[in-house]
């Protein structure tokens, strides 16, 4: 891999590491936890290296992302808490299926608007990149439609099959749906904040054209 990616690269497997590590840490009475606001930031490096390097090097970078989140879910399965592995399969598998599709159509549809006004790439491919990864992770890994897993694996996340009342003042549903509707919202909020530093990145790092 080409040294010039190396920066996309560390900064990508920095973002899932650390995600992985404080997705441990709940706030809010569980409605969030601290991983949902530094995960994000995955689409602007991914966005970053688009912009820079082209498509095929930000597909590489994803890749490492991918596979550094493999290493984080295999650590966590074998670390075992009171009712289970720390990262149970069901949670692995919707993490990893997740990321990867995200991600690849994050870069695809920058890639499809790169040419237009600079804002609009980066924070399309981020709002639906975000939206698929919402809704593949938190399905995958939390709807009781799901259950090819087995008893076992659905005893681990029952608690998110809970009913609860919707984002806690709403009609009941369950526990999942609020927390994948949080956990969108504070994508969406990245994905605005993250368009600062992705200008003044590119600035830097592109020639202006004379």
């Amino acid at each position: 891999m080409s040294r010039t990616l190396l920066p996309g690269v560390i900064a990508m497997a920095a973002i899932v590491v650390a995600s992985n590590i404080l997705v441990q840490f709940l706030i809010l009475d569980g409605l969030l936890t601290w991983g949902a606001f530094t995960y994000p930031f995955a689409f602007l490096v991914t966005d970053l290296m688009n912009r820079i390097y082209g498509a095929p090097a930000a597909r590489r970078v994803v890749v490492v992302g991918f596979v550094t989140g493999i290493a984080c879910s295999l650590i966590g399965s074998r670390i075992m808490l009171e009712f289970g592995p720390a990262v149970p399969l069901r949670i692995a598998v919707g993490s990893g299926t997740a990321f990867l599709v995200a991600q690849l159509v994050d870069v695809a549809v920058f890639d499809r608007l790169r040419r237009g006004t600079w804002w609009r790439a980066p924070l399309a491919s981020s709002v639906i990149g975000s939206a698929l990864d919402t809704a593949l992770f938190f399905t995958i890994a939390f709807s009781a439609s799901i259950t090819i897993f087995g008893t076992n694996a659905d005893a681990a996340i029952g608690w998110a099959q809970d009913f609860a009342p919707f984002m806690t003042v709403g009609p009941m549903t369950p526990l999942w749906v609020t927390l994948g509707i949080a956990d969108w919202l504070v994508k969406l909020a990245v994905a605005m904040v993250a368009l600062v530093p992705f200008r003044l990145i590119v600035a830097r790092a592109l020639p202006r054209p004379g």
